[in-house]
């Protein structure tokens, strides 16, 4: 049955997620966002690669057969990537950026805050696999 492996793909998205978080954490967004543009300068793909739990979401939406709590874990990830791609893009690269956005890029993140996803993301695996 489907929801006896409820644990073990938390486990291995948890482990995952950890891995993103420690290679984005910065005490700031700009300082994240800086964190991102090393590799997104050296290539886009590169930092694609480096999330895993992106590729993982796509699994998992064909492994639960497209149910839709594994489809929001996957297209939420999606947006957050892109949103990041942005950001770096219009912050590094455009140096075109509204006031708005340059006070948000230099308002410090709480020692937590980075680990959200670690409390957003695995409630939509635990009831993708589990019985209705």
């Amino acid at each position: 049955m489907i929801n006896e492996y409820i644990l073990e793909f938390l486990l291995v998205y948890s482990l995952l997620e950890v891995y993103e978080v420690q290679w984005q954490k910065g005490s700031r967004v700009i300082d994240m966002l800086g964190r991102i543009y090393r590799y997104y300068h050296k290539s886009v793909f590169l930092v694609l690669l480096m999330h895993p739990t992106f590729y993982f979401a796509i699994f998992f939406a064909m492994y639960t057969n497209y149910n839709g709590y594994a489809i929001a874990l996957f297209v939420v990830k999606g947006i957050d990537i892109v949103t990041k791609l942005i950001l770096v893009k219009q912050v590094f690269i455009d140096k075109e950026i509204s006031d708005d956005i340059a006070v948000m890029l230099q308002m410090p993140l709480g020692n937590l805050f980075p680990y959200i996803g670690l409390l957003v993301y695995p409630p939509l695996i635990y009831m993708a696999l589990s019985p209705y």
